[in-house]
């Protein structure tokens, strides 16, 4: 059943989204949208998601209310952990992905309520909305965007804002 659609929806299709009237271009995940998301499939999870959380690195984008990315932050990919799909810190035993990275892509980012924050193993794990390598590149799992059109998108949600992966 396809829920209500409200206007403070982010829409995404495999053909862009769309949000308060307009339209972006966007990328998803290289193995597409699935109905039946897992650990390492690249797909990118189909149903309606909150945005609980957003993050920020404080040395490269300022942004009030958002969670700074620090050195010692981190994020559980381990299906096996206790902390899966979850934020951790420096030094963490289980495998794991760094929230602060060289490149730009997690320099802001909301995350997703996609198997959070009480994970099933090997249901998938950060599923974030972030900034995109380059045009349409694919990610693991993950929408992306342009850096200026997702600046523009977190300047405009609201509590009410819902993803909807179709």
């Amino acid at each position: 059943m396809t829920p209500a659609l409200s206007p403070h929806d982010i829409v995404v299709t495999k053909w862009g989204a769309r949000f308060l009237g307009r339209r972006f271009p966007c990328s998803i995940g290289k193995g597409g949208i699935t109905d039946h998301k897992r650990e390492g499939d690249g797909a990118t999870p189909r149903g309606v998601h909150t945005l609980p959380q957003l993050w920020a690195r404080p040395d490269r984008v300022r942004i009030t209310g958002a969670t700074p990315i620090t050195p010692r932050d981190l994020w559980c990919d381990d299906p096996e952990n206790t902390l899966y799909n979850r934020a951790v810190k420096f030094p963490h035993p289980a495998r794991h992905e760094k929230l602060r990275r060289a490149d730009p892509l997690y320099d802001l980012f909301l995350i997703t309520d996609w198997n959070w924050p009480d994970a099933k193993p090997h249901y998938g794990s950060a599923i974030f909305v972030h900034r995109w390598r380059k045009p349409r590149h694919p990610t693991e799992g993950c929408v992306a965007f342009r850096a200026d059109h997702l600046a523009w998108i977190v300047d405009h949600i609201t509590p009410r804002t819902r993803l909807i992966i179709r």
